[in-house]
């Protein structure tokens, strides 16, 4: 993991992907958790898992996002949403799961816990368990915006924290041609574009505003901010806090 957890953006790169969210009804602050799909439009196991992600947000109690990782690529179908970004993504919760490899569907929860992406119940009782638990999501994180500004709002609580932006689809649907899917035409949902840090967290209540001007631009999709703990290796673990904007 190297641009997407650790360089450090301005106001523009995150206000850019949150434009629209900025006016919807459907924003989500403080879920009960996070869930993170690993999927592949190459993948014949992840249908099913790309349709629990949709089920998940459509409940609006989770905040799900969807990675497309690009090793599927060489089997005849180069993934339309993949970047090395999210494969990158997915080996370092690896490690920092102590895990020799991965698989496609995998579903992280919290940056804590993983299992397979198309077990929906088994995804919904393991969130629910963390809420219940000292590894849900203790640190509250809201967004709001005014006529000419947006804030970001952490609450107080324990050790430190990156403060990252995934910027991701509201919902893309792909007529695949060739490999393990070919002739099947796939809604998915949330596929992130891109992700970034754009601060710290030191356990203190914090409040990052940004200018409503540099939003303009975008015209679909939207943001989410993740309170995401690292691991002693620098990669991606705990989830202490998230909140949504989309359009």
């Amino acid at each position: 993991m190297k641009k997407q957890l650790f360089s450090f953006i301005g106001a523009t790169g995150i206000a850019l992907s949150m434009a629209s969210g900025l006016q919807a009804a459907d924003n989500l602050q403080n879920p009960i958790g996070v869930v993170e799909l690993f999927t592949s439009q190459g993948c014949s196991s992840c249908p099913p898992a790309d349709k629990a992600l949709g089920k998940l947000i459509e409940e609006g109690k989770v905040l799900a996002l969807s990675y497309h990782v690009d090793y599927w690529n060489y089997l005849g179908w180069e993934d339309t949403l993949a970047t090395k970004e999210a494969t990158d993504r997915q080996y370092a919760y690896a490690k920092t799961l102590k895990r020799r490899g991965v698989y496609t569907p995998q579903v992280i929860v919290n940056g804590r816990d993983h299992l397979v992406g198309s077990n929906y119940n088994g995804i919904k009782a393991r969130v629910s368990t963390f809420d219940s638990s000292e590894r849900g999501l203790a640190v509250p994180l809201t967004i709001s915006a005014s006529n000419d500004e947006i804030s970001i709002s952490i609450g107080e609580g324990e050790g430190k924290a990156s403060i990252v932006a995934v910027y991701f689809d509201n919902e893309n649907t792909v007529d695949i041609k060739r490999g393990e899917n070919r002739g099947r035409q796939i809604t998915y949902h949330h596929s992130v574009k891109d992700i970034e840090t754009i601060g710290m967290w030191y356990g203190k209540a914090q409040e990052i505003k940004l200018p409503m001007a540099v939003m303009e631009k975008v015209k679909d999709g939207g943001a989410a901010i993740l309170l995401q703990s690292m691991a002693s290796e620098g990669t991606p673990s705990a989830i202490l806090g998230a909140a949504s904007y989309k359009g």
